[in-house]
């Protein structure tokens, strides 16, 4: 199994807390980190924008990563929602196998 650091930006810290609720609630994820002040510069339907986001940085698993997809999307408010994820090449074991344990309890 390997853990994995997801990303995921939201339009305030309140549906950012609201979402890393459920993502824990459901099993996605073990832990989930808010920064509750970030400025995204992108392009979004030919325009160019700026927004200030929350942004989760998600623990989670690549087993337990569909489910977080799941309720990410279900959960949103955006109509795309960022989302990025990256395997961890290294970390703490103990805290890797504490991710592992949390995500994989709501598999049984």
């Amino acid at each position: 199994m390997t853990v994995l650091l997801a990303f995921s930006t939201f339009p305030s810290e309140a549906s950012a807390r609201a979402a890393a609720g459920k993502l824990i609630e459901s099993g996605a994820a073990a832990c989930v980190t808010i920064l509750p002040a970030v400025v995204s510069v992108y392009r979004w339907k030919g325009q160019t924008e700026t927004a200030s986001e929350a942004l989760l940085m998600i623990k989670t698993t690549d087993a337990a990563y569909p489910r977080l997809e799941s309720v990410l999307k279900a959960c949103h408010p955006y109509e795309l929602p960022e989302l990025l994820a990256v395997g961890a090449e290294a970390g703490l074991p103990g805290y890797l196998e504490w991710v592992e344990q949390e995500t994989a309890r709501h598999n049984e």
